[in-house]
């Protein structure tokens, strides 16, 4: 059975199981617990965009949780208004929140923005308690099951429209994710220097995320009101938000099934320890999966008996324990605790993340994303030169009297630099000579403190980096920065970003432009790989890849943004003989493109081989400029390579 047939199967088999829950549980509690795992996975599931994708953490969800209850709520309770137009209204103030959260929030990080999202939780409490004109303060809201032609839902039907809503999220999630935003998404977190340069604004992004997560918060929060038919202030506490945290990362980040798996385990699992029957069992199934597992991987030495031994004591004491009381109830708590630490300190990717690479082992190609298959009509796809309109007839790059001071330290000193339109030119310089700061002085990363740097006819010295990339400049980095857990071909893909028009909805909707636009910009990536001789690794992640690809992956990855200018920070660091040949090859093919170099390199014979112009740096000052064999016979540089007065020339 193929790969979309077996997806295809298990599909219909889950939505056929979700309809036939009720059937075959029809214990009202039972229901409305299932009804409360589907709210809380829709939550997760966006949740998962700021944790799992943007790599922030979040303390300020429950409240947003809170904004939507109350906002379907506020408006059925003193409107009466329907559930067709309180969910919707929900959905956009939540995302209103988010986005006034957002946009200081997200100006810090770490613990700093985990602080602020834990401000905003306490203020949205406050406020529900307080306006009690609104809200009707700590007395709550009391409200009923919506209606539809005037017949009132049952706690069974309600069930459907939780379940049809759920799905409904997690394909717009699953397209979201999947889609050009998606990839911004996992680059920020992957390398936000390396994101900004590609012209992936780091912050414009995190906001996005921010508001697509508020937005889904809303939507779970208006569908909680509808099935407690209650709200009040304390149901929106931080011990909430914690919880939401804890499933997941317990359900496993970055996948569709990790926040569905973490959801059933924070409302079910309460439920299991009451149970001292069902926990003897549960605990007796993962004390047997551990032996197995344990033995299976001292066997294929994949564990180490250290590795293993914590865990294995951990899951069979833990039966043991099971069988020795008659009643659980004053070790729920603590018993609840213990298995939520087991799994976040021994599984880090969460219970489906751990599972993931139990499938990998035995079947890697069931885990592959993306995957993309070079075929005759890609291989044909030449890569095009760059569209970026070139106004200038001189110099395309003037950087006049450049200062980067850092404390009492300044790491550039005076410094200009002219780069012809169409030249390849060398930036060459001993360790510790200010080489790489112009890189990122020349890109945004660094703003200059004195100086300006004018780039076809435009002064960028205080732009932004993505601003820079978006005005046609590219470039590498001395250490590698790629989006290690992305494919190659996804991080080309993230350099074609600015390529995309498609707009949210379509996205959504996976509408036929987003579709040819998906399309168009893989056959320019495969093109791109193809360039560099990196078309077989096309599905391979990034950091798998060996360091010399890295740096040839990087390479595309510039390219993509079809730049005037490309600045390469040692691109031959990593390669072999022939692989620098080739690197010589193909930066002289793109000068062929019309494209502007500035090359920073260690192998002089190299820098010397193809630049038309090189300047050299020590201590942050040019001390020389022009032809290769110009420089190389230069007195200041021979002794700033060599110190001294060797007669020699700089090796």
């Amino acid at each position: 059975m193929s790969m979309s047939a077996t997806k295809k199967v298990l599909v219909i088999s889950g939505l056929a199981g979700l309809a036939m829950l009720p059937h075959l549980w029809p214990n009202p509690y039972y229901v409305h617990l299932m009804v409360v795992i589907g709210i809380y996975a829709i939550l997760l599931l966006g949740l998962d965009f700021v944790v799992g994708y943007v790599g922030e953490v979040s303390l300020g969800h429950a409240a947003l949780f809170g904004v939507g209850a109350y906002t379907a709520g506020v408006l059925n309770f003193q409107l009466g208004a329907p559930f067709v137009l309180t969910v919707p209204a929900a959905i956009a103030v939540s995302a209103v929140f988010g986005l006034i959260l957002a946009l200081p929030a997200l100006r810090v990080n770490g613990p700093y923005l985990a602080m602020v999202t834990l401000a905003f939780g306490t203020i949205v409490q406050i406020l529900i308690n307080e306006m009690t004109f609104l809200t009707n303060g700590p007395m709550g809201i009391t409200m009923d099951k919506p209606s539809f032609f005037g017949h009132r839902l049952n706690s069974g039907e309600y069930y459907y429209i939780v379940m049809a809503l759920l799905v409904l999220t997690i394909v717009v999630v699953h397209r979201i994710l999947k889609s050009y935003l998606g990839r911004a998404f996992e680059a920020l977190r992957d390398s936000p220097v390396a994101s900004d340069c590609m012209a992936v604004s780091v912050y414009r992004y995190k906001v996005y995320a921010f508001v697509i997560s508020a937005a889904l918060a809303g939507l779970a929060g208006s569908l909680f009101v509808y099935s407690e038919e209650y709200i009040s202030p304390d149901t929106y506490s931080f011990h909430l938000t914690i919880q939401f945290l804890l499933a997941l990362i317990m359900g496993g980040r970055k996948t569709r099934s990790g926040p569905i798996l973490g959801a059933i385990i924070i409302v079910m699992l309460p439920n299991v320890l009451a149970d001292i029957g069902l926990f003897r069992q549960i605990a007796l199934g993962l004390a047997a999966f551990a032996v197995v597992y344990s033995a299976y991987g001292l066997a294929r030495k994949r564990l180490s008996p250290r590795q293993v031994a914590i865990p294995l004591a951990f899951t069979v004491g833990l039966s043991v324990f099971s069988h020795r009381i008659s009643d659980i109830t004053d070790y729920r708590l603590t018993i609840f605790g213990l298995l939520i630490l087991f799994v976040v300190y021994y599984l880090p990717d969460g219970i489906m993340g751990f599972l993931r690479s139990l499938v990998q082992q035995v079947r890697p190609q069931w885990v592959r994303r993306h995957e993309w298959i070079l075929d005759k009509g890609d291989a044909e796809h030449v890569w095009a030169p760059p569209d970026h309109a070139v106004t200038v007839k001189g110099n395309l790059l003037e950087a006049r009297g450049l200062v980067m001071q850092f404390g009492g330290l300044r790491a550039l000193d005076m410094v200009d630099l002219h780069v012809a339109k169409g030249s390849v030119h060398g930036l060459i310089g001993p360790n510790g000579s200010g080489k790489s700061t112009m890189m990122n002085v020349l890109t945004g990363i660094y703003r200059p403190t004195a100086g300006e740097i004018e780039f076809n006819g435009k002064i960028i010295s205080a732009c932004t980096p993505s601003d820079i990339a978006g005005e046609g400049i590219a470039r590498t980095f001395q250490n590698v920065q790629l989006f290690g857990e992305l494919t190659a071909i996804e991080n080309v893909l993230v350099g074609l970003h600015h390529t995309y028009r498609s707009s949210l909805l379509d996205l959504m909707l996976h509408t036929r432009r987003s579709r040819r636009e998906e399309h168009e910009a893989r056959m320019r990536a495969a093109s791109l790989l193809k360039f560099v001789g990196l078309a077989e690794l096309a599905n391979e992640e990034a950091k798998n890849l060996p360091y010399g690809k890295q740096r040839l992956l990087e390479i595309a990855r510039a390219l993509a943004l079809n730049p005037s200018l490309l600045l390469l920070d040692e691109p031959a660091a990593g390669l072999t003989a022939p692989d620098i040949k080739e690197l010589v090859g193909m930066i002289q093919k793109i000068r062929g493109h019309g494209i502007t170099v500035i090359l920073i390199e260690h192998h002089m014979d190299v820098v010397m081989g193809i630049s038309d112009t090189v300047s050299v740096l020590d201590f942050g000052q040019k001390i020389a400029e022009g032809k290769p064999a110009e420089v190389q016979s230069d007195q200041k540089v021979i002794e700033a390579y060599l110190g001294g007065g060797a007669e020699q020339q700089p090796a």
